[in-house]
């Protein structure tokens, strides 16, 4: 249905996963992210646990739904506050961004790429931000995760984990801005298809697009606002340069937005034209049996009267009175359809 609707455009979604090796199924990968050993994974979990608890730059990718994950982070961040933790944990959340000051709590929501699941049922990206370290968790399938790894074991990524941030933030709004272009341009053969061949097959498709917005817009907004206040978190994890960078995502999902409450507009007159078809279609129905009863009134009325039961019928008793009859029908059905004629009735 609608998990299927756009798998064209994604041809890399059911085989997407989270590149490099599992030290253990709740660790995805740790990346240096400076020095000589820059894009580095660490392979052993005791280097992972010193190194996050360290001050060289390094990036930690957990599994969000592993059971594991939630004692390690007890264990190994415990510097992070316990209303943190828990947000991180959190199995429903909302995206928003928290400065605690010392470090910066960002949750965002990221097309949903999994196999035979809705794109629009977007899953969480939690990450927790300092001047040392980026710890994120996600389950599997995140396509923007796999590909900043996939930059930074190149060479060719970030070296900070702010740089990590904004160009996590750039990958999961430019995929957010994609599906949304995607779902206009099903908005655009849906009208196409109304005001051409407008059916019943395309109230439910509208119907269905309207169910994908829908959840979309559900976190679209409060997206928008998280990536505003990383924005503003300010020194000394931002400077101008990634400020600016990060209020430019905040454009972007500002039009993406906008393009959805339009789609939203756009497919309630698409409901609106095709509600208008439906009813001009049933008028001029009744409108053909009206005149088709106005044309077979009168003749029934002859048929009755001269097919009574009784002495005296005009014509009973000759051989052309059926005949005689017959011609009369017809001319008074000619003469009704030369009245209704001249009153525009047809």
């Amino acid at each position: 249905m609608l998990a299927m609707r756009l798998a064209h455009l994604w041809p890399g979604r059911a085989s997407a996963t989270i590149e490099g090796p599992c030290m253990d199924s709740h660790i995805r990968f740790a990346l240096h992210l400076s020095g000589e050993l820059c894009g580095k994974g660490i392979d052993d979990e005791e280097d992972v646990a010193a190194l996050v608890s360290g001050e060289a730059p390094v990036w930690l990718h957990l599994s969000a739904d592993h059971p594991d994950t939630n004692e390690w982070i007890k264990e190994h961040l415990s510097y992070l506050g316990a209303p943190v933790r828990e947000a991180l944990l959190e199995p429903e959340t909302r995206p928003r961004a928290l400065w605690t000051g010392s470090g910066l709590m960002v949750i965002l929501r990221v097309i949903n790429f999994r196999e035979n699941e809705d794109p629009e049922d977007m899953v969480p990206v939690r990450i927790w931000l300092d001047e040392h370290r980026i710890v994120s968790l996600s389950s599997a399938g995140v396509q923007s995760i796999s590909h900043v790894a996939k930059l930074v074991r190149s060479g060719a990524g970030p070296r900070t984990p702010v740089g990590l941030l904004s160009r996590i933030v750039e990958e999961v709004t430019d995929r957010i801005e994609k599906h949304a272009a995607a779902l206009e341009d099903r908005v655009d053969e849906l009208e196409t298809e109304t005001i051409t061949n407008p059916r019943e097959e395309i109230r439910r498709s509208v119907a269905a697009q309207r169910l994908a917005l829908t959840e979309l817009w559900r976190y679209i907004p409060p997206q928008r606002e998280a990536v505003r206040a990383i924005a503003h978190a300010g020194e000394p994890l931002l400077d101008e340069t990634g400020s600016t960078s990060i209020l430019e995502q905040h454009d972007q999902l500002t039009r993406v937005s906008e393009l959805l409450a339009a789609q939203r507009e756009r497919l309630q007159t698409i409901r609106d034209e095709l509600g208008s078809a439906q009813a001009e279609l049933l008028n001029r129905n009744l409108y053909v049996l009206s005149v088709i009863s106005a044309i077979f009134l009168p003749l029934g009325f002859m048929t009755g009267l001269m097919g009574i039961n009784m002495g005296g019928i005009p014509g009973a008793h000759s051989s052309l009175g059926f005949w005689v009859f017959a011609v009369l029908m017809i001319l008074v059905a000619v003469g009704m359809l030369v009245a209704l004629r001249r009153a525009r009735m047809l």
